[in-house]
């Protein structure tokens, strides 16, 4: 048996589950992803010098149009999300290790097909650590831009109490 048709041999078992979570975990990461750049690029104006891609009349204009409500709420909505996909990534191993004791199990019922259990017990292990990593390096790349936001955030909401309060914040 070559190593693609038994990594693939139980895909329509126990393994579909685990791949319909890892779509359902991208989609997640997929909105995560665009809310976490909506924020930064909102933010980035705010608390940074405008780039050479934006002039200073369009940063004043665009920095002019939030209100601290919308720039709360879209934290808040981003930290929902990250929220979610930190908590899909981690069941990955857990289905994993579910798709191999389910194999096992099946495995003392029926020991007319060991070889069979026991491969549909190694892929799910093996589709579910996969996954994992996958979304692990993911959650890696996003939870730094997710970092940042919330500190420009806080900057952000810091220098308008201070302006609210008439006192000259010093950052």
């Amino acid at each position: 048996m070559n190593i693609l048709s038994t990594i693939f041999m139980n895909f329509m078992g126990y393994d579909l589950i685990i791949f319909l979570a890892a779509v359902g975990t991208g989609v997640v990461y997929y909105y995560l992803r665009s809310s976490a750049d909506r924020l930064y690029k909102k933010m980035h104006l705010t608390v940074f010098v405008p780039d050479g891609e934006t002039t200073q009349l369009e940063a004043e204009e665009e920095i002019a149009d939030i209100r601290e409500t919308d720039v709360i709420s879209m934290r808040n909505h981003t930290g929902k999300l990250y929220s979610l996909f930190v908590n899909l990534t981690g069941i990955f191993p857990l289905l994993g290790i579910l798709g191999t004791v389910i194999s096992l199990l099946g495995l003392v019922a029926d020991n007319t097909n060991v070889t069979g259990n026991f491969y549909g017990a190694l892929t799910s292990t093996f589709w579910g650590l996969v996954f994992a990593i996958i979304f692990k390096f993911l959650d890696g790349m996003i939870s730094a831009k997710i970092e940042d936001n919330e500190k420009s955030v806080a900057l952000y909401l810091q220098r308008n109490l201070g302006e609210r309060s008439g006192e000259k914040v010093r950052l």
